[in-house]
């Protein structure tokens, strides 16, 4: 994935090599740039070294007395130590230094002689993905003194209430109903209360309601025999059975059909399942979680309805609760990095302004989708507007604005808004109305193509700054 030049950057490169005029060499390449280098002449010296030295980035031969670099790739690995290593290796050795990179965990390798040009690029974005490093370890201790509660986060008082209620239902084996807008984290809730309850180490099973059609919904919940329908070709335990000692989350029992309230109710008082087909009752031990998005008194029979809610959470919409939204994305960057790899640091502050500005309908989940475009597009660095998908840059209310049909209208401007800012979310708004038609889009704009350029490269930090 592109990573953009950095320019002065600053780092501690520690170089490991046998060979003295090899690591004369490369301290002469960086003799005039912003790196601060120190020399070790195998692993053995380099483990001494950093024990004082603080590297950003480790320059170690593959191929040393002594200790040689993949043993002491391997021990830094045992230790727990993220510095990214680029290893080097001569002529001919690239299976070892792809093996270096592979099982290893090496940053990327450079082949003797080394360029200078990619030596020095190479070291800068080594640097910068150490940097990334810190900047998630950093965050993740933050967490643990700000607002969070295992996987969920919030400062807000709301979010507060709602950690406080977890962690006074969760050791109970109450049933609990938890309410709130489509998308606004409620298996989240319903995980956090079982893995803090006294069955966290049972089986959290999750079944929504609204997913499944009539006539397959009991046998899902109570299971069934063989041939007991057909289609039923062998014996299967249903979600009750599959909690056994744990918990079961029924999502959206609103939509739970009438004929099936009743045989719900009865397992939940006699703890017991008879399986579809079935001549004997089984008893079942699994605590119940519901949630709902909608006004269950009008779909539930009135003693089910009861029998959920000894205990009810409701988790607001996030256009209630926006000053979480710094932190909820710091978390979900976290893992959209793990999961596709990318570097992506933070949120630029006009990006940040962007998401409280909008009021999010699809509540986190949309904050989720759109951050996780967003931190695609950009790849490393902070999430800038130009990484931003069109409708949240077409947030209501606020600077970018879009009627309810989503079709684009001008950005709508507030007072105090600067100029340059609605200027680049009119131009990105355009771009992405005519597909990226540049051409099309400067005779939408009423300008020239090459005014267009300019101000495009201005957005994406690449020259001239919107509005020059």
């Amino acid at each position: 994935m592109p990573v953009p030049r950095l320019s002065a950057v600053s780092g501690r490169i520690l170089i490991v090599d046998d060979d003295e005029r090899e690591c004369a060499a490369l301290a002469a390449i960086l003799a005039d740039s912003h790196f601060e280098t120190q020399i070790a002449g195998d692993g053995s010296e380099a483990l001494e070294r950093l024990a004082t030295f603080d590297a950003d980035v480790i320059v170690a031969d593959l191929i040393m007395p002594r200790m040689d670099g993949f043993e002491l790739l391997r021990q830094l690995n045992e230790r727990g130590d993220l510095t990214p290593a680029i290893a080097l290796t001569g002529f001919g050795s690239m299976d070892k230094a792809l093996s270096a990179v592979r099982d290893l965990k090496a940053f990327w390798y450079l082949e003797k002689p080394v360029d200078p040009g990619a030596f020095k690029t190479l070291l800068e974005r080594a640097v910068a993905y150490k940097k990334s490093l810190q900047k998630t370890e950093e965050l993740k201790r933050d967490l643990v003194l700000r607002g969070a509660l295992g996987d969920m986060v919030g400062s807000s008082p709301a979010m507060q209430r709602i950690f406080a209620v977890i962690r006074q239902v969760a050791p109970t084996s109450a049933p609990v109903l938890i309410r709130g807008e489509s998308g606004t984290g409620k298996e989240l809730v319903a995980r956090e209360i079982h893995k803090y309850s006294r069955r966290g180490d049972g089986p959290f099973v999750a079944i929504n309601a609204a997913a499944l059609p009539e006539t397959l919904i009991e046998s899902e919940l109570f299971g069934h025999e063989k041939g007991a329908f057909t289609g039923a070709m062998e014996r299967s335990a249903g979600c009750f059975e599959q909690a056994h000692g744990g918990t079961l989350f029924l999502d959206e029992i609103g939509e739970m059909p009438q004929s099936t309230q009743p045989k719900l109710l009865r397992v939940l008082e006699d703890l017991k399942v008879r399986r579809l087909g079935g001549k004997h009752e089984i008893a079942v031990d699994a605590r119940v979680l519901a949630a709902t998005s909608q006004d269950l008194e009008a779909h539930l029979r009135e003693e089910l309805y009861y029998r959920l809610s000894v205990f009810q959470i409701v988790v607001p919409p996030l256009r209630e609760h926006k000053e979480d939204i710094p932190l909820i994305a710091d978390v979900m960057l976290l893992n959209i990095n793990k999961k596709h790899g990318t570097r992506v640091t933070g949120l630029d502050d006009r990006v940040l302004d962007v998401l409280q500005r909008y009021d999010w309908p699809g509540n986190v989940r949309e904050l989720r989708n759109v951050l996780e475009r967003a931190a695609i597009m950009a790849g490393n660095g902070m999430v800038g507007l130009k990484d931003m998908p069109s409708p949240a840059l077409g947030a209501t209310p606020g600077p970018y604005a879009r009627q309810a049909s989503g079709i684009d209208t001008p950005v709508m401007p507030l007072p105090g808004q600067q100029l340059a800012t609605l200027e680049e979310a009119y131009i990105l708004l355009t771009l992405d109305h005519v597909d990226g038609n540049r051409k099309r889009a400067a005779e939408m704009l009423g300008i020239s193509l090459r005014t267009l350029q300019n101000r495009i490269a201005g957005i994406r930090g690449e020259g001239k700054s919107v509005g020059s």
